[in-house]
């Protein structure tokens, strides 16, 4: 039986848009459990990074509960999210944020020491997630403008495991990398899933879908539809045929 991460009952948002009200997530009952690689997919527009920012306490929802871990976040003020979020989450993201003034591997230490851990440990374990994820030691010292996207994407993972979270949630993280790139991170992000990292992303493309064992699919602020496929196996068309079927049956 696997472990419950994230569990929402009755999950709803809605924003005020020109004197209306539109309601992007309706009454999502929702578990995501330890160890999966969950995909969320759906067209433009169906509420995909709403919830991802919703599950993560990146936002708060109109109505509804969300329990990660057994806390109701849900319930927290912004500054208790904050906290939270530094404890619990990691976050890799289209565009990667990185600070151009500092070092690839200062930018990695500033988001461990913000969690208030000592910075021989960080130092420690930014060196393990390096090298987990193929940056070398040259690279750490450059700063961001000095690095490929796929470099600077990698060393964004690494900043969003600092803090050894319970899941690393993902939007679009390869969405702005050419082909090759993409692979690369998509690689690194299949590898640590293996490892027994949590995973939630956000994408509307297939070849990163494949890589979850869990898609959920999204349409209009309510989840239509699952598929699950098991573990990762690279070149597996039975894979890829069975999401692609899934995704035809969504309307995809």
């Amino acid at each position: 039986m696997k472990k419950i991460l994230i569990k929402t009952s009755n999950l709803s948002k809605s924003f005020s848009s020109g004197g209306a009200l539109q309601h992007v997530l309706k009454n999502i009952d929702l578990e995501l459990y330890q160890g999966d690689f969950t995909v969320i997919m759906g067209a433009s527009g169906a509420g995909k990074s709403t919830l991802l920012y919703a599950l993560s306490g990146m936002d708060t929802p109109t109505l509804g509960e969300i329990d990660f871990g057994g806390q109701v976040i849900s319930d927290l003020s912004q500054d208790g999210l904050a906290v939270f979020r530094r404890k619990h989450c990691g976050f890799v993201f289209q565009q990667i944020y990185l600070v151009d003034g500092m070092s690839v591997m200062d930018n990695v230490l500033a988001a461990g020491l913000l969690a208030g851990k000592g910075k021989q440990a960080v130092l420690e374990r930014a060196r393990e997630l390096f090298a987990a994820v193929g940056i070398s030691d040259e690279v750490q010292k450059k700063f961001p403008a000095q690095i490929s996207g796929g470099e600077a994407q990698r060393a964004g993972i690494v900043r969003g495991l600092i803090n050894s979270p319970e899941i690393l949630f993902a939007d679009e993280p390869t969405g702005a990398l050419n082909s090759k790139t993409g692979l690369d991170v998509l690689d690194t992000l299949t590898k640590l899933n293996g490892q027994g990292q949590s995973i939630v992303m956000v994408t509307h493309d297939l070849r990163s879908a494949r890589r979850g064992n869990r898609i959920l699919y999204l349409k209009d602020g309510v989840i239509l539809g699952e598929c699950n496929l098991g573990s990762y196996v690279h070149g597996d068309q039975a894979r890829h045929e069975t999401l692609a079927a899934f995704l035809a049956e969504m309307g995809w």
